[in-house]
């Protein structure tokens, strides 16, 4: 039987993994998709993305892209 208060509180809910542009520091290396702290059940398998091995772009900061789920990385290296 579903939960008859779900719809009573629908803007408190998040849609699981839906950040698609993530920041990253040296403390997330090495970086891999889904990161912890993603909602496991509707991901995809883990990946190891080398985005300290990635040449900087214009920008300055190295970018690596998941495969999978189509997340953009941003790395500056220090």
């Amino acid at each position: 039987m579903p939960n008859p208060h779900t719809a009573d509180h629908q803007g408190e809910f998040r849609q699981p993994n839906a950040a698609r542009a993530v920041t990253v520091t040296a403390a997330d290396l090495p970086l891999h998709c889904p990161m912890p702290g993603s909602a496991l059940w509707s991901s995809h398998p883990r990946v190891y993305l080398p985005i300290d091995e990635m040449p900087p772009g214009p920008d300055g900061l190295r970018h690596a892209h998941c495969p999978y789920c189509g997340t953009e990385y941003a790395y500056k290296a220090d």
